[in-house]
C-alpha cells in the first residue's frame, strides 16, 4: 500500500463537473494498493496518517498531526501508483484487482474517518485534483507486511 500525502491549505476532486471532495486546511493523500494488500496494511497507514506530525507547532517545527490542528483529509484513490516504468509505457500489473481494491479504499476511508475528518475522490473515475501544497510538504509512506 502507498500513500502520497501533501500537506495542504486547500484541495478538492472533481468529477464530471462536480465537486465529489473539498477540504480546506488537512492532507490530499492519493491512496494506492498493491496485489499482497490486506485489511492489516489498510489499519495500519491509517493510523500512521491520521497521528502522522507535519503541521507546525507554535515554534515552526512539525509537531503537529491533522487531528491535532482539527484539520480534514482528501482520500483519493490512485492506483497508477503501482506503475512500473522499466519501459516507456507504464504497466500496472502490480496493482490490486479494481474490484477488491475498492473494498480496501473504501475501508481505509472508514478507518481514517474514526479520527478525522474525510473527503474523498471518486474510485475509477477520470478525476481533476487542484490542491494549494503547504509548504510544500510532501510525504510518501508505503507498507508490504511479510507473510
Amino acid at each position: 500500500m502507498k500513500l502520497v500525502i501533501q500537506r495542504v491549505t486547500n484541495a478538492s476532486v472533481e468529477v464530471e463537473g462536480e465537486i465529489t471532495g473539498q477540504i480546506d486546511e488537512g492532507l490530499m493523500v492519493l491512496v494506492g494498493f498493491g496485489q499482497k494488500d490486506t485489511e492489516k496494511e489498510v489499519e495500519y497507514l491509517a493510523r500512521k496518517l491520521c497521528k502522522l506530525r507535519i503541521f507546525p507547532d507554535d515554534e515552526g517545527r512539525m509537531n503537529r498531526s491533522v487531528q491535532d490542528i482539527g484539520g480534514k483529509l482528501l482520500l483519493v484513490p490512485q492506483f497508477t501508483l503501482y506503475g512500473k516504468t522499466k519501459k516507456n509505457r507504464p504497466s500496472f500489473h502490480k496493482a490490486l484487482a479494481p474490484d477488491e481494491a475498492t473494498k480496501l479504499f473504501d475501508y481505509f476511508v472508514e478507518k481514517c474517518s474514526e479520527d478525522v475528518p474525510c473527503e474523498t475522490g471518486v474510485f475509477g473515475a477520470f478525476m481533476k485534483v487542484s490542491l494549494l501544497n503547504n509548504g510544500p510538504v510532501t510525504i510518501l509512506l508505503e507498507k508490504e507486511f511479510e507473510e
